[in-house]
């Protein structure tokens, strides 16, 4: 199953594309030995000059969006910050988490280099952070993979109403449902149980749905996309279907 970058919507002003997990969506000091920059592979795809909306985490895949001016990246920005833009994702998470629920945990900064892991916690100052997330399925495994005969797993749809620095991964740790295949806010045994198992090493984590008002023509700009590669295959292995 192809898991490339791909272009899935463009006009003049903005490009929308497919993110697969792996890449990084532009060049960073904190991972500088990483040669797959989606935004370098976009722009020679396309042919132009873009400039990043939002991102994606490296190990996440799905929906990002770009504009072809850095006007254009500023009004796109806006929408996705206004009430009625619209940010989904599904993940994987250990446990039956509930069945629906609004996280709202205020979080520091990542701290991502050594000055800033130098202060203390309690000296970086939180945001406000809001998930919402509602759960799909679960599966119930026979494998003992921690201190119980059985395994618990939750596929999970979630929405962003604010946008920090790893909120969803941070959110579920806080209510002990981290995602599966994350090795900062997860468990590496769940992890390990995942890749040797099901042959997916990766996080589960997918932005699915992106939803703004184009800000040219004032039309209701709608994209959703299905998880690919391992993810997909492993939604197969587990028989949950996303149609239901």
């Amino acid at each position: 199953m192809n898991n490339e970058p791909e272009i899935i919507f463009e006009d003049d002003h903005l490009l929308a594309a497919f993110k697969p997990d792996g890449w990084l969506v532009h060049r960073s000091e904190i991972d500088r030995n990483e040669n797959r920059i989606l935004l370098q592979y976009l722009r020679d795809l396309s042919g132009h000059h873009l400039y990043p909306v939002h991102r994606l985490d490296k190990p996440t895949s799905g929906i990002i969006i770009f504009g072809k001016s850095s006007e254009m990246a500023t009004l796109l920005q806006q929408q996705l910050e206004s009430e009625n833009s619209v940010k989904e994702y599904l993940a994987v998470c250990r446990g039956y988490c509930p069945e629906q629920g609004v996280i709202d945990y205020p979080l520091p900064p990542v701290a991502d280099f050594k000055h800033q892991r130098k202060r203390p916690k309690a000296d970086l100052p939180r945001k406000s952070a809001i998930t919402l997330y509602r759960r799909l399925d679960t599966v119930e495994l026979p494998y003992e993979v921690d201190r119980y005969p059985t395994s618990r797993y939750s596929l999970v749809e979630i929405q962003l109403k604010t946008g920090r620095r790893h909120q969803i991964r941070r959110h579920f740790k806080h209510i002990h449902h981290p995602l599966i295949g994350c090795p900062k806010y997860g468990k590496s045994s769940h992890n390990r149980f995942f890749a040797r198992q099901y042959d997916c090493a990766r996080l589960l984590l997918h932005a699915s749905k992106l939803k703004i008002m184009h800000p040219i023509s004032e039309t209701v700009f709608d994209i959703n996309m299905t998880p690919r590669g391992t993810f997909s295959e492993l939604l197969g292995k587990l028989n949950w279907n996303l149609t239901n």
